[in-house]
């Protein structure tokens, strides 16, 4: 396995009150070039459901995320990983999360999986986060109901928690 670079910029603006961090994009995401791209990912539905709207395409959803105040990114800068497995990323080198803070809003960070977790504690771990369930297909311990439920402290905007 070669390192692999992440191959998209953090999607914010300076308004951005939110920020969702992932580990890495998966192969569908990367070839697409933004986040949560692929097909049996719940991410985008967990907020079409929570929002009560419909993003059905990378346009759609950038709308969606500025007009929330989110932003989206990794925690992870470069890795290596087999195929779109966390479980299987190595030689990680991190992104450098203070300097997006420094560019926004941000009062909230919400990370996404054990994975992406470990490494942004490892790394800031004077951060606080609110840890969440992956999204991903791969995760089967959750109902799309339960992550919707555990995804709605976003939208209330509840204070953050360190999840440790």
């Amino acid at each position: 396995m070669q390192i692999l670079n992440h191959p998209f910029e953090p999607f914010f603006d300076k308004n951005s009150k939110i920020l969702i961090l992932g580990s890495f994009p998966s192969i569908k995401s990367r070839e697409e070039k933004f986040y949560y791209q692929h097909s049996k990912n719940r991410f985008w539905k967990i907020f079409e459901i929570l929002f009560d709207c419909e993003l059905k395409n990378i346009q759609e959803q950038k709308i969606f995320l500025k007009t929330n105040h989110i932003a989206l990114w990794d925690v992870i800068a470069s890795c290596k990983i087999k195929n779109s497995d966390d479980k299987t990323i190595s030689y990680v080198k991190v992104n450098d999360i203070d300097k997006l803070l420094k560019k926004t809003k941000i009062e909230k960070i919400y990370v996404l999986g054990k994975i992406a977790s470990k490494y942004f504690f490892k790394f800031y771990p004077d951060k606080e986060f609110f840890e969440l369930p992956s999204s991903s297909p791969a995760n089967m311990n959750y109902s799309l109901e339960e992550l919707v439920e555990r995804y709605s402290i976003i939208k209330e905007n509840n204070g953050i928690s360190r999840s440790r």
